[in-house]
Order: C-alpha cells, then sequence, then structure tokens
C-alpha cells in the first residue's frame, strides 16, 4: 500500500511539473514572440531544453519546498504530501483556463500548508513564511522597480541611435535574455518538483534528511517540466505579451533579463522558492511603465493581482478538501 502510494506521489508530482511547464511556457517566451524576436515553435523548443538544463543547476529551492511542511511518516504523511499536489494542480488548471499567469510556486506550497494544516501535521511556517510569503509581496516590487530602471537606463544610452536598427540589435539580444530566463525558470521550477518527491520519499523512509536529491528524480522533473513547456501555454503567453502591455524588442529584452537576475539572485542568494510569472509579469508591467502609466492595461493588471492574492488561500482549501475526501477512505 506504501509503495503504491509513493509511486502515484511521484507521478502526481511530475504531473504537476507538467502542468508546471505548460502553465509556465509564457513566462520564458512571450515577450520574445510578442515582438517578434522568436518564432513560437523556436521559442518553446529553446525554453523546453533550457528548462532541462536549468533543473540541473542548484538543489536548495528544492531543499527549501521539503521543509515546507513535516507530514510525518507512512500511509498519512504521503496521503498528505498528495492531497498538496491535488490542491495545486487544481489551482494550475483553473487558472490556466482562464488565461491567468498565476504562480505555481504559491499554488504548490498553498496546497503542502493546506493538507497539512486539514490533517493535523505540522507546516513550518518560518520557512513559509520567510522564503515564500515575503519573497511573494517582495519579488513583484523588485522586478517592476529594476525593471523601469533598466528600460530608463536603455532609452538613455539608446537615445541618438537609429531606431529600426537598435530594433534588430534588440530582437537579437532578446533571444539571449529569452534563454537566459528560460534557464531561470528551470532552475527554480523544476526544483519544486523535485523537492516534493523528495519530501514524498523522506515520509516513506526511502532517503534521510541529509541525503542529496537522487539523479533520477532531478532527471524526471527536468523532462517532464521540459514536456510541458513544449507543448505551450498559448492562453497565458497572450495576457503576457499582448493583453498587458504591447511590448517592443527594447522592452522585451529589459523585462527579461531583468527577471532572469531575481531567478538566479534569489535561487542560489536566497534558496528562495519564488514565481518565475510574479516576476516576469511585474517586469512587464514596469518595462511598459517606462512608456506611459496609462500604456499598462491596469485592469488585466488587477485581475492578474487578484490570481496572485487567491492563490495560495485557493490552492490550500482545495488540498485541505481532497483530504478530507482521502480521509473518509483511509483507516
Amino acid at each position: 500500500m506504501e509503495i503504491a502510494i509513493i509511486v502515484a506521489v511521484v507521478v502526481v508530482a511530475l504531473v504537476f511539473d507538467y502542468t508546471n511547464g505548460f502553465h509556465d511556457a509564457a513566462n520564458a517566451i512571450a515577450t520574445s514572440v510578442s515582438t517578434g524576436a522568436l518564432t513560437p515553435r523556436v521559442a518553446l523548443a529553446m525554453a523546453a531544453v533550457m528548462n532541462f538544463v536549468g533543473a540541473f543547476l542548484g538543489q536548495k529551492v528544492a531543499q527549501t519546498v521539503s521543509e515546507t511542511i513535516d507530514p510525518g511518516t507512512g500511509t498519512h504523511g504521503l496521503v498528505i504530501v498528495m492531497c498538496g499536489l491535488l490542491g495545486a494542480i487544481t489551482w494550475n488548471l483553473i487558472t490556466w483556463y482562464f488565461g491567468l499567469p498565476s504562480s505555481s510556486s504559491h499554488a504548490l506550497i498553498g496546497g503542502l500548508v493546506g493538507a497539512a494544516v486539514a490533517a493535523g501535521a505540522t507546516a513550518n511556517w518560518d520557512v513559509v513564511i520567510s522564503k515564500v510569503v515575503i519573497p511573494m509581496f517582495v519579488s513583484p516590487v523588485v522586478a517592476f522597480s529594476l525593471g523601469f530602471a533598466a528600460m530608463v537606463g536603455i532609452m538613455w544610452a539608446f537615445r541618438n541611435a537609429n531606431p529600426s536598427k537598435a530594433n534588430r540589435g534588440f530582437k537579437v539580444a532578446q533571444s539571449v535574455s529569452a534563454a537566459a530566463m528560460a534557464l531561470g525558470h528551470g532552475l527554480q521550477d523544476a526544483q519544486k518538483t523535485m523537492g516534493v518527491i523528495f519530501l514524498a520519499l523522506l515520509t516513506g523512509g526511502y532517503v534521510a534528511a541529509g541525503d542529496p536529491l537522487p539523479l533520477w528524480v532531478i532527471f524526471a522533473a527536468a523532462t517532464a517540466i521540459s514536456l510541458g513547456t513544449w507543448s505551450g501555454g498559448w492562453r497565458i503567453m497572450r495576457t503576457l505579451g499582448r493583453r498587458i502591455i504591447h511590448l517592443d524588442p527594447a522592452r522585451g529584452f529589459a523585462a527579461e533579463s531583468v527577471a532572469a537576475s531575481v531567478l538566479y539572485t534569489t535561487a542560489y542568494a536566497f534558496e528562495a522558492p519564488i514565481s518565475t510569472t510574479h516576476t516576469i509579469t511585474s517586469a512587464v508591467m514596469g518595462v511598459g511603465a517606462t512608456k506611459r502609466l496609462s500604456a499598462v492595461r491596469w485592469g488585466v493588471a488587477k485581475s492578474i493581482l487578484t490570481a496572485w492574492v487567491l492563490t495560495f488561500p485557493a490552492a490550500a482549501l482545495v488540498a485541505a478538501v481532497c483530504y478530507w475526501i482521502a480521509h473518509l477512505f483511509l483507516p
């Protein structure tokens, strides 16, 4: 029974990773596609490859995710982890259907915490608050501010440049910045699934707390998120690339560069599983605001912000309901 549940948790975790890939594919490539720097298929292929590579570049975020809750041991603990995943997947699918770029990261953490609280297990609130909740509010502000500042710097540096030549140059540069963004997405988001699988293995007694991530876990998570990215997330891509603001290549380059920098810094310096969605969306708004504040479609931004605020509690609630239903059938 326990082995079957562990296998099921691993499979569901990889399904979450896949949904994360197609849900967040737009994060890396929407700006490049909308400016014409890359064709959609080329952009998706590049993002899928960079997602795969990024997954092998660190384990700190995975460790943080595995420390967010202590579900206990045995079958009951595994059911808690499973219900946390189901809560995250459900919210991912709801926001994907409505084309809202909500956070897969916060859906995952919210789901795990919701299932743990419903089960009376331990949620490590110090880790959740310091490495999830605080970065959830700080990272969008930082990305918006840096995006605005970076774009002001670019506008000043190229104030005398020929517009058409500058545009061509920034289209080429966007290929690099989009790749950097996709690498950061793999670094951050694939690790979150690795952390959940490690938590399941820890709960089942197959690994010890201080053990490194098994290579098969890294490879499986990297493959799942890459396949998800390749399948694409066209609804959300349209929101990021067009509905918030019409981007030009320079602004696309600035937004992607800033977002990638924030992802690397938080992964390596703070070990925090931040939202790639929040980061790139905030950077897009920041660079867009340099045109004029009215150029940003704040109505769309408001609906996105609503999805951000709802993600953590909504995923937690769905996970809690999943646990209560599962609890009816468990001894």
